[in-house]
């Protein structure tokens, strides 16, 4: 984990163990490859969600499991530090690469400054 979540929202990063795709959990416990998919947990259902987490990384599904600073605006999950806005869309400097390259909607969701 390279960035500490400190905030009162958060939600659970990895990375799928068969093809290194970044997901995040979903309310519903679900690996999701879109971060507006992904659940915005607090208190007890953010240990609950880590604690799924860390079962499906046990098993081999996730890598890398960590829970990330979010807000949620529109009924979409955005992380609020750089470097997880750049692993949820691509690199900000080739928008023809990553997540923003194949969804579009991912490239055209509205930054906001952290």
């Amino acid at each position: 984990m390279l960035v500490k979540a400190k905030g009162d929202l958060q939600a659970v990063s990895a990375s799928r163990l068969r093809d290194g795709v970044a997901v995040w959990l979903s309310a519903g416990h679900r690996w999701m490859e879109d971060v507006a998919d992904a659940g915005a947990f607090t208190g007890a259902a953010l240990q609950q969600a880590l604690a799924v987490a860390q079962a499906d990384s046990a098993a081999g599904l996730v890598v890398d499991v960590y829970p990330l600073d979010v807000a949620v605006a529109d009924g979409r999950t955005r992380p609020l530090h750089v470097r997880e806005r750049m692993k949820a869309r691509g690199p900000s400097v080739r928008p023809d690469l990553g997540k923003q390259a194949v969804t579009p909607a991912i490239s055209r969701a509205p930054e906001r400054a952290a």
